[in-house]
């Protein structure tokens, strides 16, 4: 064992509704501090010398999950007029080559290319690896390419902050063009190719302008097409697939609103509003021709907690509203994609999502079945307003991720890539099903449950289980496969999701449940979770891992001061553990938009008192037997400062928690490291440490 750093204690008083906190640790804040760096470098050495003895399994994992990849393979292509586009990735190189190939008028079948071999006609777009040249970090954002396709645009970031600079190129020459926008968020081309749309963001990181860019004009010139002052609110753009109009929407937690601009007319037009924002009221909308008549497609909850579908003129939006798909109790539709002769319908019931086809003139829906009991489906890439094809991603836990295509025509689902995985991977080896775990307010709390069956059906004797949880922001964590679970599945783990109030699996109610004064239904609907695997002898807590990130690291510091002695360890990414510091202070990023999610302690002592109540980092204690904790953070990440887990962590180790580590990312976000051979590394160390916890760690 080598010694862990202590941060000094520099206490700062902070005074709320009457309550005061001395919080020792916030001059960890200061990101440009010698300081804080050395302090964070302290960290890192620590974890690295403390799981020193990992290194060689590290190694293992590593080159098991590179051993599964396809190293060199190809998309399946996405025709976008005359031209079929995808993304190749070849042996060593961390990240994607975009290409294109030239179409055959009238052949909507996509090329079959083969990995290693060169395709016929192929045009390199864009190659990742060497705009990555030179950097320790690289995510590409905005990529795009002109109606015409003689022109690309792309976007840049070299540091994890999300501020993306954004360039274009002249494919017929290959030139990259003077234009050059820093800061931006979002962007694409005007349907004419001459200009860009892009966002950009506030001193809080906030997306609140939109902006025009005309080719070879300086950007000091460039038009603010609109601004969103309200600070709970975001906003974004975007052009219908029928090419009809430039969608401006603006959004909080729970309140949206949305502009047209006719692309037939001028794009700099003050924008007409669709519905004016209504507190507490979700809209989004598309653009449909239906008899002749320009018709807007529009999901609300309006009176209508799982959402409804609504047609109306686009000459009158706020006039009749015609109902198409009514509002059905247990029934959270999730989308709407209008093209030319029908529209698809994304929706969830009974914690799995759904995708059916909506006739214009029926009002019905065809669903598209899938047969195994747990499963993702969606619509995805599909740019064209009219294809005789309807492509959809699948996947399931023990599914690799697949690629179908519908012929609207017969109905058949046509089967166009399926990922490999190498090894001799057959998913016959895996099981997967859905168990209930009952809170302590008597709801059901569904876990879903993977495993491999040479080892046995969970159950039959305690095993190492893998539990993971989320449970905010009404995101689901639907059923997913993935190559670097199969090293811990392979070795008797079993990985369970618990599907917690707070996020979507379970309609809208589900998500309501576990949010603002209820939110701590997400920490106990966790811990139920747990003590039912113990209960039902599927495992020990001598034997359970609990990981969380983001949200779900709050979720994980949540945990691990309610129910400390149900698991051996904790792994905590990018957690939201000093969540009070943080939603108390306006002038962070994002942290006004949050107040809709977490409620307002600023300004509302019900709510600080609740909040206080749970917050991670001011609840953590002496005297109890912490498990092992390992807190994973990036220097550079915008969404959750790494100051969060790096207070937790001092704070934990000086109550006298034996065994908690952190890991800082010194050049990386909130996504973490970038590149695929990194991410591949980071996991393998993740894994590493988890297997250890469990007594999984002989290789």
């Amino acid at each position: 064992m080598t010694d862990a750093p202590i941060a000094d204690r520099r206490s700062t008083l902070r005074t709320h509704h009457g309550d005061s906190f001395e919080d020792p640790y916030e001059w960890l804040r200061e990101k440009d501090s010698p300081e804080v760096i050395a302090h964070l470098e302290a960290e890192n050495a620590h974890t690295e010398a403390e799981l020193d003895h990992l290194s060689g399994l590290r190694e293992t994992l590593f080159q098991e999950i590179k051993g599964r990849v396809q190293e060199t393979d190809l998309s399946v292509p996405t025709r976008r007029g005359d031209w079929w586009y995808y993304s190749r990735t070849e042996e060593g190189s961390q990240y994607g080559i975009h290409c294109r190939t030239a179409a055959t008028d009238g052949d909507w079948t996509p090329p079959v290319l083969e990995p290693g071999v060169p395709v016929p006609g192929e045009v390199v777009l864009l190659d990742g690896n060497a705009e990555a040249e030179g950097h320790d970090f690289f995510s590409l954002g905005a990529f795009d390419t002109s109606d015409d396709a003689t022109m690309l645009l792309w976007s840049t970031d070299f540091e994890g902050d999300e501020l993306y600079t954004v360039r274009v190129r002249d494919l017929a020459n290959g030139q990259t063009l003077p234009d050059e926008i820093p800061d931006t968020g979002s962007a694409f081309f005007t349907p004419d190719g001459t200009g860009i749309i892009y966002t950009t963001r506030d001193d809080a990181w906030r997306p609140d302008t939109l902006w025009l860019h005309r080719l070879g004009t300086p950007v000091s010139d460039d038009v603010k097409l609109f601004h969103e002052p309200d600070e709970k609110f975001w906003l974004g753009a975007g052009i219908t697939r029928s090419r009809k109009y430039l969608v401006i929407a603006m959004g909080s937690s729970v309140t949206s609103e949305e502009h047209l601009v006719d692309l037939s007319g001028d794009l700099t037009a003050t924008p007409e509003v669709v519905w004016p924002r209504r507190e507490g009221v979700e809209y989004s909308l598309d653009h449909a021709v239906v008899d002749g008549e320009d018709r807007l497609f529009i999901l609300h909850n309006d009176d209508a907690l799982d959402f409804e579908l609504v047609s109306v003129a686009a000459s009158d939006p706020q006039g009749e509203r015609r109902v198409v798909l009514p509002h059905e109790a247990g029934r959270r539709l999730l989308g709407m994609d209008a093209f030319r002769d029908f529209a698809t319908i994304e929706y969830r019931r009974e914690g799995l999502e759904r995708v059916g086809l909506l006739d214009y003139a029926t009002d019905a829906v065809e669903d598209i079945v899938f047969d195994e009991p747990l499963y993702s489906a969606g619509v995805s890439g599909n740019p064209e307003w009219h294809s005789p094809f309807l492509r959809l991603g699948y996947t399931s836990f023990v599914t690799p991720g697949t690629v179908y295509e519908l012929d609207l025509a017969t109905r058949e689902l046509v089967l166009r890539k399926q990922v490999a995985v190498l090894g001799g991977y057959d998913a016959q080896d895996y099981g997967q099903r859905r168990a209930w775990a009952t809170a302590s307010d008597g709801t059901q709390v569904p876990i879903s449950l993977v495993w491999k069956r040479s080892f046995g059906e969970p159950g039959a004797e305690p095993r190492p289980v893998h539990l993971y949880g989320y449970g905010s922001y009404e995101h689901s964590i639907d059923p997913g496969f993935s190559v670097a679970r199969l090293s811990e599945l392979d070795r008797g783990v079993v990985f369970a999701v618990a599907h917690v109030r707070g996020g979507g699996e379970m309609g809208r109610q589900w998500y309501e449940d576990g949010k603002l004064l209820k939110k701590r239904n997400t920490f106990t609907d966790f811990v139920a979770c747990g003590e039912y695997l113990v209960e039902s002898g599927i495992t020990a807590p001598d034997l359970m891992v609990a990981e969380g990130g983001s949200a779900g690291g709050l979720l994980m510091g949540a945990v691990a001061n309610l129910a400390p002695e149900l698991f051996a360890g904790i792994l905590a990414a990018v957690p939201f553990v000093d969540a009070l510091t943080t939603i108390l202070d306006p002038s962070l990023p994002l942290t006004v938009i949050e107040w809709d999610e977490w409620g307002d302690p600023l300004h509302g002592a019900e709510v600080y008192e609740y909040m206080k109540s749970y917050s991670p980092y001011e609840n953590v204690r002496e005297g109890v037997d912490y498990p092992r904790i390992l807190a994973v953070t990036s220097l550079n990440d915008t969404r959750v400062l790494y100051v969060e887990p790096a207070k937790w962590v001092a704070a934990l180790r000086v109550a006298g928690a034996s065994d908690v580590l952190l890991k800082c990312e010194m050049v990386a976000g909130h996504g973490g490291v970038s590149g695929r051979y990194n991410s591949w590394k980071e996991r393998a160390f993740e894994l590493a440490w988890l297997l250890d916890t469990v007594g999984l760690a002989a290789e």
